[in-house]
């Protein structure tokens, strides 16, 4: 019997797309071993590989690129322009290259998270095209104005195009998508026990005093790391490879391990605004420090999410980047939702693609 074999276009912008499109197809793959993923991305395949322990293909194109950014917080919205502009104008040889391989291996459905051309592939190969996010690449770009806007008509109306639209939560309208089912929040689970990660690391602290520090797969350049010295009972951790060695600052360099592995040993997490972190934060109930990320419109978005749904502090730029992180002294504040939000998220799409997938 064939095995039913899925899609999955990935965004091409930092980690976070990748991250939470990989826990959703690590629940598929565990739910129904027999379905063959087909990764579409040009993130690295370590990166896949920590959320998906299972086999899968791994397919390096890139059809958009989000923003151009030097780290988390700057961007070059001139590179940006001119990229877009240079995939809008080869944007039927990438179809067509894209339709061939999907009709060659018999794919049955195309998932993406959000690529807008995805919905071309798919229109092109016959197939559905659902799409996942909590925002679309034409609201960012419309934002900006002056010739973004012309982008941003042109990636709508490939979104009109979908057939299917999963909207995570701390999600802005997304109006143009003809078919929209709201659902609870995605991310990847903890891989080890707590035990293990504090043994194995050296973590002797208190979770009260154990601080993540988490700026997703761009970094954030000039961290003021000299302030955890200020901090001596406490240790921090840091995925950032050029991080100074500093004696309560542990630095994860095995690749096998993921920020969400070391939340529940945790008291806090330092981030900036970011879907995926904000999201597994959110789902282990580990509050979150964050700096506003200005004129990027879904960091509102995130803001508004964790102040409704988790315990949150937002910090100035200058608190973190100039002050002396006396916040971390401070009681974050509590959620102003009473009800829980909905995590179910993963489960939801993955239970509905193999449904349809079985469903042929």
């Amino acid at each position: 019997m064939n095995r039913p074999i899925l899609y999955i276009a990935i965004t091409n912008h930092g980690f976070g797309h990748t991250t939470r499109s990989a826990a959703i197809a690590a629940t598929i793959q565990k739910l129904c071993p027999e379905v063959l993923l087909i990764i579409v991305t040009t993130a690295p395949r370590w990166l896949l590989e920590s959320y998906i322990q299972g086999n899968f293909i791994l397919r390096q194109r890139a059809f958009d690129l989000g923003v151009v950014q030097t780290d988390s917080l700057t961007m070059n919205k001139p590179a940006t322009l001119a990229k877009l502009q240079e995939i809008k104008k080869n944007q039927n040889s990438l179809i067509a290259s894209e339709v061939n391989f999907i009709c060659q291996n018999r794919v049955k459905l195309v998932l993406a998270d959000i690529p807008c051309l995805a919905a071309g592939f798919a229109k092109a190969a016959n197939i559905p095209c659902w799409m996942i996010s909590n925002f679309s690449w034409d609201f960012i770009y419309r934002e900006w104005k002056g010739e973004f806007i012309e982008i941003a008509d042109w990636i709508s109306d490939w979104y009109t195009k979908s057939d299917r639209l999963f909207r995570l939560p701390f999600y802005e309208k997304m109006a143009v998508f003809p078919n929209i089912i709201d659902v609870g929040l995605t991310g990847g689970s903890p891989h080890f026990p707590y035990e293990k990660i504090r043994t194995t690391w050296r973590i002797t602290a208190p979770p009260e005093k154990t601080i993540l520090l988490s700026f997703g797969g761009l970094g954030l350049e000039g961290v003021p790391y000299h302030n955890v010295s200020q901090f001596p009972g406490w240790q921090f951790i840091t995925f950032d490879a050029s991080a100074p060695e500093l004696p309560n600052l542990v630095k994860i360099t095995n690749r096998q391990y993921r920020p969400v592995d070391f939340m529940p040993i945790c008291g806090r997490v330092i981030s900036k605004p970011g879907y995926s972190t904000f999201a597994e934060a959110t789902r282990l109930k580990l509050p979150i420090i964050t700096i506003p990320r200005d004129d990027f419109a879904e960091a509102n978005l995130l803001l508004e999410g964790i102040r409704n749904y988790n315990e949150h502090q937002i910090i100035t730029p200058t608190e973190f980047f100039q002050g002396n992180w006396d916040f971390l002294y401070d009681t974050p504040q509590p959620p102003q939702q009473l009800e829980p939000i909905a995590k179910d998220g993963n489960e939801t799409i993955a239970k509905a693609v193999i449904d349809y997938l079985q469903s042929l």
